[in-house]
């Protein structure tokens, strides 16, 4: 018997749902991915990018407290080996980890059923959908949820491996307001338009922002440009590319080492963070061909406020189809509108 709804992603968007496909008794199976290194060091292990993350205070309902007492009543023992260690911090925010496995504990809980597998290719012209995993297994579904994510685009260093979520990031919205990062310098990597919000949005909490770009002039719109050079904290620096980023365990980054497109020395700079802004890869690789994407790779919503994909029966969350916000919270939200638009589909089609 083929699955009333499959779901494949384990982020924020997949939890979500997954809490309301079970709420609405379609038994939801999640694919959650692999537990392997590739997907770790591809930015998609299980429980999503979140799974990687330090603090996230901007996720409403958990403020800044010290969770952990709440955390070891509501985890069932099988998921706690999922869960950070303890920060020394009396006062903190959620975890990324933690946050996730409350979200996985709670699809648990209304009898969501995983998999930490992943989906390797899909057969979207047969109906039930034909899902193909990692191991030649197989798996059929009548609605299909997607729900993968896109992955932060990084220069591939070693150093910048080593201080990720150590003053390493790529999301200035989530992580610039953390003490780590007030009233220091930082370091924005990239020369487009989300490189110049990111610097902007960075100027509100430190004491310089410094814009790395390997170029002598900005990808962004004029007006965006225009913004970042009359910025009083915004200093760029042109044709530098990144060498190396400098840091030790205790302190996390101190500092970036930047080489010259152009023949001058390398220049040291002094540094708190050092934020990444040259894009994101939607987890798409599986479905090339198969569903209508945008130019960036991102499935289109074909219907305007529902999470259609191009094929009937299929519906896609999160960051997946989101190339604009790629928040957490809007994640979660388009996982339950997919969620409600799977079951409404479904019982339209006498499945349900």
């Amino acid at each position: 018997m083929p699955e009333k709804v499959i779901i494949i992603g384990s982020g924020p968007a997949a939890w979500a749902a997954a809490i309301y496909a079970a709420r609405a008794n379609l038994e939801p199976l999640v694919f959650e991915g692999a537990l392997t290194q590739e997907n770790q060091d591809a930015g998609r292990p299980p429980l999503g990018q979140l799974a990687l993350t330090t603090e996230v205070e901007n996720y409403p309902g958990f403020p800044a407290a010290n969770l952990r007492e709440a955390l070891a009543s509501a985890v069932g023992d099988e998921l706690k080996y999922m869960l950070p260690p303890a920060p020394d911090e009396e006062r903190w925010a959620v975890q990324g980890a933690e946050l996730m496995v409350l979200m996985k504990q709670q699809a648990l809980n209304f009898g969501t059923r995983t998999k930490m597998q992943d989906v390797v290719d899909v057969d979207l012209g047969v109906h039930p959908f034909r899902l193909t995993l990692d191991d030649d297994g197989g798996a059929e579904t009548l609605a299909l949820i997607i729900a993968t994510g896109a992955s932060a685009n990084y220069l591939g260093l070693e150093s910048e491996k080593r201080f990720k979520n150590k003053g390493v990031s790529a999301c200035a919205v989530c992580d610039g307001a953390l003490p780590r990062f007030r009233n220091k310098a930082l370091a924005v990597v990239g020369g487009g338009d989300s490189a110049v919000e990111e610097a902007d949005y960075l100027t509100k909490f430190a004491e310089k922002v410094y814009m790395i770009h390997r170029r002598d002039e900005l990808r962004a719109s004029k007006i965006m440009a225009a913004r970042a050079m009359e910025n009083p904290k915004i200093e760029i620096l042109w044709n530098r590319t990144v060498g190396e980023v400098l840091g030790n365990d205790d302190e996390g980054v101190t500092g970036v080492r930047l080489k010259s497109t152009v023949g001058e020395d390398d220049l040291e700079l002094e540094i708190a963070g050092f934020f990444l802004a040259i894009g994101h890869t939607p987890n798409t690789g599986f479905l090339k061909g198969k569903l209508e994407m945008n130019e960036k790779g991102y499935l289109k919503w074909t219907t305007p406020q529902r999470t259609y994909t191009s094929v009937e029966g299929i519906f896609a969350a999160g960051d997946v189809a989101d190339d604009y916000y790629r928040q957490a919270v809007t994640a979660a939200g388009t996982g339950c509108m997919a969620a409600l638009d799977a079951e409404r589909w479904l019982a339209a089609k006498g499945l349900h």
